[in-house]
């Protein structure tokens, strides 16, 4: 796919996805939505991708929605009056995909559903949906001229990009409300007493430090190893019972002892580096990916 809004570059492993609207500060399209969709799609396809950063172009990360384009700002059909029973049942059917679902909401069913790492390198304003975003990435790294807001209040609609299912998880329920009750403008030190980033930077280190923790996360690792990590930890930790996460965890080292976890316990004994041969193109477990 040749992409408008996005550019996509794969260097040594690692491939970085750059909002690249700068003219707009990045600001979200539906163009954009669906592009970051294949994107991500074809980033967990593609073997040569052992690991994601996620940036913006110019001074922005992402703006938010762009509110400029006539009709419906959301790109969403108003002549449509949708239920939840429309939602359940009919959420790929063309009118409901097109007319009804949140864009923001494709994008991060799309990275939650990415089996590689996902670390958002934050370099400037992200706000809206250039805030909720980030939540389904792995890791959060942003500059210490980012500017990140929840604010949806302000301008009276309500949270998006399944972020009342991520946010309240990185940084607890009170904060999560007050943050998108209030709309409030937090800077980087705020965000990251907050709990929602992982660390600050100088701005001419953001990318370096991203790409540092990328091959940390990737270079002799079992690529199999952590896509099937990244979906236990997130589907298990919203399980209501630890027993659920044993079924998962048990099938889990059952088939990592028959490849991956055969040579890394051989490479242990013989004092050397792995070589990890499982390609997430055809070596997922039989099991994955499984249901909540």
């Amino acid at each position: 796919m040749s992409y408008q809004t996005i550019e996509y570059a794969v260097e040594d492993g690692i491939l970085t996805i750059t909002l690249d609207r700068p003219a707009s500060l990045n600001a979200f399209t539906v163009e954009m939505a669906g592009e970051l969709v294949d994107a991500f799609g074809e980033a967990g396809r593609n073997d040569d991708v052992r690991a994601i950063v996620v940036t913006g172009a110019g001074r922005a990360f992402c703006a938010g929605m762009d509110l400029s384009i006539d009709g419906n700002a959301f790109g969403l059909d108003g002549t449509l009056r949708p239920t939840l029973d429309d939602m359940r049942e009919r959420l790929d059917d063309p009118a409901i995909a097109s007319g009804v679902r949140d864009t923001g909401g494709k994008v991060a069913l799309a990275i939650y559903d990415c089996p590689k790492p996902v670390i958002a390198a934050i370099n400037g304003a992200a706000v809206g949906i250039g805030a909720t975003m980030t939540l389904p990435m792995d890791f959060r790294l942003a500059s210490t001229d980012a500017r990140i807001g929840f604010v949806f209040a302000r301008i009276g609609i309500v949270p998006e990009a399944c972020s009342t299912w991520f946010l309240p998880r990185l940084v607890g329920m009170q904060r999560a409300l007050e943050w998108t009750y209030t709309g409030d403008i937090l800077d980087a030190q705020e965000a990251y007493d907050g709990g929602l980033l992982r660390s600050v930077h100088e701005p001419e280190r953001l990318l370096d430090e991203a790409y540092a923790l990328a091959h940390r996360i990737s270079d002799n690792r079992s690529a199999v190893g952590i896509a099937v990590t990244r979906q236990m930890m997130y589907r298990n930790s919203a399980q209501p019972h630890p027993v659920e996460a044993h079924r998962v965890d048990s099938l889990g080292v059952f088939y990592a002892s028959l490849a991956d976890g055969r040579e890394g316990v051989q490479a242990f004994r013989e004092k050397r580096d792995p070589n990890f041969e499982s390609r997430v193109s055809q070596d997922l477990p039989p099991f994955y990916p499984w249901q909540e």
